[in-house]
């Protein structure tokens, strides 16, 4: 029986035309998660002022940025949401149309999961089915990863 993973569906993945500044788009990536109790406001707080203490430090790649703070600190259980914007939003000087939000409850339980969320990332080809901002295009190749 092959069991997939279940980290982005319907609910966490949006799509956005774009979004005024990087804030509102991190609050709007971080909506599934707080509706979900994954998360809580806190823990938006918290990534907004990393940024501002580090700077886009979590700007990995073109485009990608992967939205995280303190481990634990509000949050809830361990989750991920997706959000895509098809025109890029400034983030401190960095160009993002990917905010991928990590929430983690410890340093390492969230690792193996963001290994396989980072293997398709990786991949040239998903990397330009997400950036495509087709939603159901994104969900159908998250929904083939095996856990």
């Amino acid at each position: 029986m092959i069991v997939t993973c279940s980290l982005f569906n319907e609910d966490n993945v949006q799509i956005i035309d774009s979004a005024m500044n990087w804030k509102i788009a991190l609050q709007k990536a971080s909506e599934p998660l707080l509706k979900a109790n994954i998360i809580t406001p806190k823990y938006v707080a918290s990534m907004i002022e990393s940024i501002k203490k580090n700077g886009p430090y979590m700007v990995l790649t073109d485009y990608f940025a992967l939205m995280h703070a303190r481990p634990g600190d509000g949050v809830n259980k361990m989750g991920m949401s997706l959000l895509v914007s098809r025109n890029p939003i400034d983030l401190e000087g960095k160009p993002v149309k990917i905010f991928l939000v990590m929430a983690a409850i410890d340093n390492t339980s969230h690792l193996q999961s963001l290994q396989k969320v980072i293997s398709i990332f990786m991949d040239t080809e998903s990397y330009k089915t997400i950036l495509s901002a087709n939603k159901s295009a994104i969900v159908s190749m998250f929904k083939k990863v095996k856990c």
